[in-house]
């Protein structure tokens, strides 16, 4: 059977935009990896009517509601009240929560208030989802032909709550098993992918394809149901290995997170190391490679060469190339990537230098104008880059951060670096 998911995020500070919205973010891209049809995001403030209405609307539309917040100790979390009332249940009192409620609070040498064993109140019936992340348990159960599950909001609780409480419960809603593949590329925008693939995709439906666009790059999802994992793997396999074939070395990965963990697992497989010099992306390369756990055993370091003094002084760029070609220049930015491959003493440099913007600051250059090199024992090569002119100096930032990964991804894997 094929479910239809609502997310309802419960809380006026999500409205008022005074945080993010990450837990719906999260979850959403859970259910997708569980192969489950998330239709409609809501979002609604901490308002008894409000809420009913929004419940209500779930109930005609979804077959699997999802809750987040509105669990807690206060006047103002409803969440169950609603959605036990919504649904005609009762809220009984529940001990073993009660318990680990206690428990919790002893072990965290705070005093508990009595207002806390309000969260211990639970729709009759229900299978309970134990929270070891917090004090509000989660609930889920089943009624006129709807699941409902609720989750506590803060991200720290949400997160692990549906990773190791929820999802088995989704997963015993379906029959058989779900399995899936990312397919990673770069190089190719969604709206090309797409078309490419289009009749395929809709004339899919065991496995399934499923695009999704990120900050520059694409991703291909197939996600395949089976009795079994062995013959659902059995049904991905094909469509995979079709579809690196399609897109070539576009592909950077299977099931891997980004292209600088790609970038870091080739480099320690060729016991090589890296480093980087660093313009108009202010440290960005260096950052992203140091958030991936185990980055410190091939990557030396960086150096932010904002200036031109920086340029000429710490990474040796003759004053003569600034000075006739430009700080943005493919000669620049070459010579950044061999000054900080002599400099940091590794074996490959990558090097970024270009105009953010949003304003031009450049005086021969437009905004998105972006030149990274790789520098390497082989030598040095230079992409220049026209990301365009928009003043979203984030993205443009961000881009040329991963161009520069995919000249590394192409050097290690042995590629033509591409245009």
């Amino acid at each position: 059977m094929s479910h239809t998911v609502e997310i309802l995020s419960v809380g006026t500070e999500l409205l008022l935009g005074n945080i993010a919205n990450t837990d719906a973010q999260m979850l959403s891209q859970g259910l997708s990896e569980l192969g489950l049809n998330v239709f409609w995001h809501t979002v609604v403030g901490d308002n008894p009517q409000r809420a009913r209405e929004a419940v209500a609307l779930a109930k005609q539309r979804a077959d699997i509601i999802i809750t987040t917040g509105g669990l807690g100790p206060t006047c103002d979390d409803l969440t169950k009240n609603v959605l036990a009332e919504a649904f005609g249940k009762e809220l009984v009192f529940d001990e073993g929560s009660a318990q680990r409620i206690r428990s919790y609070f002893q072990r965290i040498g705070r005093p508990m208030t009595d207002n806390n064993l309000q969260q211990a109140m639970l729709p009759e019936g229900c299978t309970i989802l134990e929270n070891d992340w917090g004090t509000a348990p989660g609930c889920a159960f089943e009624a006129e032909g709807v699941h409902v599950i609720m989750l506590p909001g803060p991200p720290s609780e949400c997160r692990p709550m549906f990773h190791y409480r929820a999802t088995p419960y989704l997963l015993s809603l379906s029959e058989g098993v779900i399995a899936s593949h990312t397919i990673k590329l770069f190089g190719i925008g969604e709206s090309s992918m797409e078309a490419q693939l289009r009749d395929q995709m809709n004339a899919m439906t065991n496995p399934t394809l499923a695009p999704y666009a990120k900050e520059g790059e694409c991703e291909l999802r197939v996600t395949a149901k089976a009795p079994t994992d062995e013959e659902a793997q059995a049904l991905l396999k094909p469509t995979v290995e079709q579809i690196k074939q399609l897109f070539g070395d576009k592909v950077y990965g299977v099931d891997v997170p980004c292209l600088e963990y790609v970038v870091l697992e080739g480099l320690k497989a060729k016991g090589l190391t890296l480093g980087c010099a660093e313009s108009c992306t202010g440290g960005l390369i260096a950052k992203r490679l140091t958030d991936v756990p185990g980055a410190s055993q091939v990557f030396k370091g960086g150096i932010v060469s904002y200036t031109n003094e920086i340029k000429a002084g710490l990474l040796g760029v003759p004053q003569e190339t600034l000075d006739r070609f430009g700080a943005v220049s493919k000669e620049v930015a070459a010579a950044m990537a061999e000054g900080a491959r002599r400099v940091l003493s590794c074996d490959v440099a990558l090097s970024s230098t270009g105009v953010a913007g949003p304003d031009r600051d450049d005086r021969c250059n437009e905004v998105g104008t972006m030149f990274v090199a790789i520098a390497t024992p082989q030598g040095t090569h230079v992409r220049p880059l026209h990301l365009g002119n928009r003043p979203m100096r984030e993205r443009l930032r961000t881009q040329t951060a991963s161009h520069a990964f995919d000249l590394a991804r192409r050097y290690l894997s042995g590629l033509d670096y591409g245009a």
